[in-house]
C-alpha cells in the first residue's frame, strides 16, 4: 500500500485510487487481510492536538511513514489552539501500532472510538437542535412527521450532538 502521491478526497488522503480507498473505508471493514498477506485493521480514533501542533504534518505522516490510509471524519483545528480530529484509519495492525506510538510521541493525545453516540427516544423531544450540529447526518428528521431518525452507522462519535441536546436525550459512551 506505497503511496506515490497523495491527494485529498472527501476529506480524506488517497493515493489516485480513491474509489477503492473509499469503499474499502466505508465498508465498515474492522479486520481482514492486506495485500501483502498481512493483518488489516481499521479504527476510529479522536486525535487531540495541543497548541503548537497543529500546524504539525501529522496526517502526511501517518499516511507517508506508515502506510496508512487515512479518512478525516471531522476536524476543529485552528492555529495556536488545541485541535479535535476524527478518522478512520486503515492499515496492517502493526501499522497502526507504530502509527498511534508516532502520534504519542509528538504529543498529540488518542482515544479510540467505539460505537456510536446513544439516543434515548423516551427523552427525546424531536426539536432537531441535533440535527443541526451533525456532520456526519447520522441525526435526521422525517419530512413527513417531523420525527428524529438516528442512523448509528453513520455516527462519527463527535459528541456534538450530546452538547446541543436541550433535553439531555443524546449522550455518548466514553
Amino acid at each position: 500500500m506505497a503511496l506515490q502521491k497523495s491527494t485529498e478526497v472527501n476529506g480524506g488522503i488517497c493515493d489516485g485510487t480513491c474509489a477503492a480507498a473509499n469503499a474499502r473505508t466505508h465498508a465498515g471493514v474492522d479486520a481482514g487481510t492486506s495485500p501483502t498477506g498481512t493483518a488489516e485493521k481499521r479504527i476510529k480514533a479522536l486525535l487531540t492536538y495541543p497548541p503548537g501542533a497543529v500546524g504539525k504534518p501529522i496526517t502526511y505522516s501517518l499516511v507517508r511513514q506508515f502506510d496508512l490510509w487515512i479518512n478525516i471524519l471531522h476536524a476543529e483545528i485552528a492555529a495556536d489552539k488545541a485541535g479535535r480530529l476524527i478518522m478512520d484509519i486503515l492499515g496492517d495492525a502493526s501499522d497502526i501500532d507504530r502509527g498511534l506510538a508516532f502520534l504519542e510521541d509528538e504529543g498529540i493525545e488518542y482515544e479510540i472510538l467505539n460505537g456510536s453516540a446513544l439516543w434515548d427516544e423516551d427523552r427525546c423531544v424531536h426539536c432537531g437542535a441535533c440535527t443541526a450540529v451533525c456532520p456526519s447526518h447520522a441525526l435526521t428528521l422525517d419530512k413527513n412527521d417531523w420525527s428524529l431518525a438516528f442512523d448509528r452507522e453513520k455516527c462519527y462519535l463527535c459528541r456534538l450532538c450530546t452538547r446541543a441536546c436541550p433535553v439531555g436525550a443524546m449522550s455518548t459512551p466514553i
